[in-house]
C-alpha cells in the first residue's frame, strides 16, 4: 500500500503541479499575446509526463480506493465519511477524465487565437479538479 501512495502522490505532484504551472506561468502570457504556438509548445512537452501520471493516479488511486472501501462500488453507497469521500474523489477523477478528452480531442486539434478562451476554462476547471482531488485524498488518508 506504501508504493502505491507513494507512486499516486508523485503522480498527483506531476499533474496538479504541471497544471498549476501552465495556469499561472503559461496561460496569461498565451491569452495576453494570443500566442497558441506558446501554448502548444508546453501541452508538447508536458503531455509526455502529465498523461502517464494520470494513468498512474488512476491505476493506484483505483487501488488505493479499494482498500478504504472493498468494492469501490460501495463507496456510491455514502454509508460512512470514507465513503463519501472516496465516492467524491471518483467522480471529480472522471469528470478530470471527460474535461481533459474533451481538450484533447476537440478544442486543442483546433486551437486558434479565437478559441483560447475556451482552452483557458478548461485549464482552470482541470486545475480545480486537481485540487480538490489533492484535498480530498489529505482529508481520507489523515482520516478527517
Amino acid at each position: 500500500m506504501r508504493t502505491a501512495l507513494i507512486l499516486h502522490l508523485l503522480g498527483a505532484s506531476i499533474w496538479v503541479g504541471g497544471h498549476l504551472t501552465l495556469l499561472f506561468a503559461v496561460l496569461p502570457g498565451v491569452l495576453r499575446n494570443r500566442d497558441v504556438g506558446m501554448l502548444r509548445s508546453f501541452e508538447q512537452r508536458y503531455e509526455r509526463i502529465g498523461l502517464p501520471a494520470l494513468l498512474v493516479q488512476l491505476i493506484t488511486g483505483l487501488w488505493l480506493a479499494h482498500q478504504h472501501v472493498p468494492g469501490i462500488i460501495q463507496a456510491f453507497s455514502f454509508t460512512g465519511r470514507v465513503h463519501a469521500w472516496v465516492a467524491v474523489k471518483l467522480l471529480l477523477m472522471a469528470a478530470t477524465v471527460v474535461t481533459g478528452a474533451h481538450a484533447r480531442l476537440f478544442i486543442i486539434p483546433r486551437l486558434s487565437a479565437e478559441r483560447l478562451t475556451a482552452l483557458a476554462v478548461h485549464i482552470v476547471v482541470i486545475n480545480i479538479l486537481g485540487l480538490a482531488m489533492l484535498l480530498i485524498g489529505a482529508v481520507i488518508r489523515t482520516g478527517g
